[in-house]
């Protein structure tokens, strides 16, 4: 299975050219992102287009396969996000000192297991802010 060049493209339009997990614009990156499969083939996923998310290299290399992860409030296990099926308000909020915090045990998870606060990723989104580049809003 691949994803073809056109679909690609479209990923990127639908996404506004943001990673729909951590809302890095693609503009603001130094690596294309890549388009993640977000139930990977390997647990059963497709190439179909709700199945696919734009991706920046981080989320894309920490989410690799997974599906869950634990969320480090309850410590049970917990499906990640998912950009098609769910809302991101809902799960995720930005603070103003640059975190994600995750509002539901998914959003939790997945802040977790795609380090979305790792010092760089939070030094870098406070460095966007400033120039009116983060949080990406679609463009």
């Amino acid at each position: 299975m691949t994803i073809s060049p056109s679909q690609r493209q479209a990923v990127a339009q639908r996404a506004g050219d943001c990673c729909e997990y951590c809302r890095l614009a693609s503009i603001s990156a130094t690596v294309p992102f890549p388009v993640d499969h977000i139930i990977p083939i390997k647990h059963g996923g497709s190439d179909d287009s709700d199945n696919l998310c734009l991706a920046c290299y981080k989320c894309n290399a920490h989410k690799s396969h997974d599906l869950t992860g634990f969320d480090p409030l309850t410590g049970e296990i917990a499906r990640l996000y998912h950009p098609r099926k769910q809302v991101r308000a809902e799960h995720f909020t930005l603070q103003d000192d640059m975190r994600i915090v995750g509002l539901t045990p998914e959003g939790r998870a997945t802040v977790q297991v795609l380090q979305m606060n790792d010092k760089e990723r939070i030094e870098n989104r406070q460095v966007l802010v400033e120039i009116g580049e983060y949080p990406c809003e679609g463009r």
